[in-house]
C-alpha cells in the first residue's frame, strides 16, 4: 500500500458505511473550459433545429452540437445571434449568406415527432458552404430523455465526417470526488464515485464513502464499472453495473488488491496482488474468479494495463532501480522495458492504434503528462500543469483527461495527444481525482 493511501485512511472517520446513492443526492457535474485550441479551427454553423408545434424543445439539439464541437478545440461554432437565417431543410438554405459569413460547414435538422408513442425523430444534414455540397445526412430516433444523446450522436457524425476520425462526444468519464463534511463535530472526508457524459452534464453518484475509491475502470460494452474501495478498511475490488448499482466483490486478499483493468474482451480484471508477499500482477477470470500470476519478480510491479491485442500488457516497476513502464507478453512471460527517458515514468496507458504511449512523467522534479512515440522512442510532454497524475485515452485516441492542481482544488483537465488542445475541467463541488474516460456507447 502506497504512502499516500496511507495518509488518506488515517483522515476519515472509520465509523461510517459505504451508501449507494440515490439520485437526489448533489453530484460534482463538470464544466469545460477550453485554454488552448488549434491555430486554425473549422468555422461551423449549426442553425436551430425545427420542433413540431408551439411547444418549446425540452433539448436544444443544435447548442449541444455546437457545444460539442467547440469543446474539441478545433471547431469556431459560429454564434446564433449573427446567423442570417435559421433553415430547418435543404430548400430554405441560401449558401451565399453562409460563405459570406465565412462559414465552412453548416448544419440543419428538424424533429418529427410521434405523439402516441412518445418518441422523436431527429434528422441532420450537413453541407460544404464553399461548393454547397451534401457530405452527411441521417436520423435518430427516441424517447425525450434520449435527445441529449442524439445530440451528442450528431455531434459524433459530424466531428468524423469533417476531421476523418470517430467522435468522443457520444462517452462518459467516471472520476472520484472528495469533500470534507463535518460528522459528529469533526471534519472527516467523504468519496464519490461519479460518472457523466463526456461534456460534463447527466453527473450521477454511484457509490460514496469514509474511505478512498481508487482506480475506477470501464469495461469494454460500457456496462461496468472495476474500482478499488477501501470500505471494510482495506483495500478491495469490485465490479458494479451501472444500469442497477449491483456490485459483485472481485479480490479481497490480505495485502495490496488493487489497481483492476479490463481485457478488451470483457472476460478478465488484470490486477495487483501482495496475497504472496510481494506486489506482483495477476489477472482475474470474471466468471470463475480464477487467478493467474503473471509477474514475479522482487521488485514491485503495479498498474497493469491491457494492449489493445488483449495478449499483452504494460505495468510500472521499479525492478530497474526505479518506476519505469514495461511491456509483457502474456502467453511466453517475455518482459521488455519500454521508457528510458526520466527518472520516474508510471500510470502508463496505449493508444487504441498502439503507437503512442501516455504515462506521468517526472522532469525536473515536477510530474507531468507526456506521450511517447513507439515506434521513434521520442517523448514530448503534454501538459504545463503540475502534480498531474491518473492519464486516460479517448476512445478515438486522440485526448488524454487526467488530474491535476488549480491552486489548493484537483481538477480535471484533458489535453490532445498532439499537445495542441488543452481544457480544463473543474467540478461544482470538492476535489477531483482519478478520471477514466469510457469506450463509446453505441446507440
Amino acid at each position: 500500500m502506497s504512502k499516500g493511501v496511507r495518509c488518506m485512511r488515517r483522515a476519515v472517520s472509520c465509523c461510517w458505511l459505504v451508501l449507494l446513492l440515490v439520485s437526489q443526492v448533489t453530484v460534482a457535474e463538470l464544466t469545460i473550459e477550453i485554454t488552448q485550441g488549434q491555430d486554425n479551427p473549422v468555422s461551423i454553423a449549426v442553425a436551430p433545429f425545427e420542433w413540431p408545434g408551439n411547444k418549446m424543445a425540452p433539448e436544444d439539439l443544435a447548442e449541444i452540437v455546437s457545444e460539442d464541437l467547440y469543446r474539441s478545440g478545433q471547431f469556431a461554432a459560429m454564434p446564433r445571434q449573427n446567423m442570417l437565417s435559421f433553415p430547418h431543410y435543404a430548400k430554405e438554405v441560401h449558401f451565399r449568406d453562409w460563405r459570406m459569413l465565412g462559414a465552412e460547414y453548416l448544419l440543419i435538422g428538424h424533429v418529427e415527432t410521434d405523439a402516441a408513442n412518445k418518441r422523436h425523430r431527429v434528422v441532420y444534414e450537413l453541407y460544404n458552404v464553399p461548393s454547397g455540397k451534401l457530405v452527411v445526412s441521417g436520423d435518430f430516433t427516441a424517447s425525450e430523455k434520449g435527445l441529449r444523446s442524439i445530440g451528442h450522436a450528431i455531434s459524433d457524425k459530424v466531428y468524423e465526417k469533417i476531421t476523418g476520425i470517430p467522435g468522443n462526444f457520444s462517452t462518459r468519464i467516471v472520476y472520484v470526488t472528495e469533500n470534507r463534511l463535518k460528522v459528529a463535530g469533526k471534519m472527516a472526508s467523504e468519496y464519490r464515485l461519479e460518472v457523466a457524459d463526456a461534456d460534463g452534464h447527466r453527473a450521477r453518484n454511484l457509490l460514496r464513502s469514509a474511505e478512498p475509491i481508487l482506480s475506477p475502470s470501464w469495461s469494454a460494452d460500457g456496462g461496468h464499472i472495476a474500482y478499488v474501495s477501501f470500505e471494510s478498511n482495506r483495500p478491495a475490488i469490485y465490479i458494479q453495473e451501472l444500469r442497477s448499482g449491483n456490485r459483485t466483490l472481485i479480490s479481497a486478499f490480505k495485502g495490496l488488491n488493487g489497481a483492476p483493468d479490463w481485457s478488451p474482451d470483457g472476460k478478465h480484471l488484470a490486477v495487483v496482488l501482495s496475497k504472496d508477499g510481494n506486489p506482483e500482477i495477476y489477472t482475474v477470470e470474471i466468471a470463475t474468479k480464477k487467478l493467474t500470476r503473471i509477474t514475479n519478480h522482487f521488485a514491485i510491479d503495479t498498474e497493469p494495463r491491457w494492449l489493445p491485442d488483449g495478449k499483452s500488457l504494460i505495468f510500472t516497476s521499479n525492478r530497474g532501480g526505479k518506476p519505469q513502464i514495461y511491456k509483457l507478453e502474456i502467453a511466453s512471460g517475455e518482459v521488455e522495458r519500454l521508457t528510458f527517458e526520466g527518472d520516474y515514468n508510471a500510470r502508463a496507458q496505449v493508444t487504441p492504434n498502439g503507437r503512442y504511449l501516455v504515462m506521468v512523467h517526472r522532469n525536473h522534479g515536477v510530474f507531468h503528462i507526456a506521450v511517447q512515440d513507439l515506434k521513434r522512442g521520442v517523448v514530448r510532454v503534454l501538459t504545463e500543469t503540475y502534480l498531474d497524475e491518473s492519464p486516460s485515452i479517448s476512445p478515438n485516441g486522440t485526448m488524454v483527461v487526467y488530474a491535476t492542481q488549480l491552486g489548493d482544488r484537483g481538477i480535471l483537465a484533458a489535453v490532445s495527444v498532439d499537445g495542441a488542445v488543452k481544457m480544463r475541467l473543474p467540478s461544482s463541488k470538492g476535489n477531483v481525482r482519478e478520471p477514466a474516460w469510457s469506450p463509446v456507447i453505441q446507440r
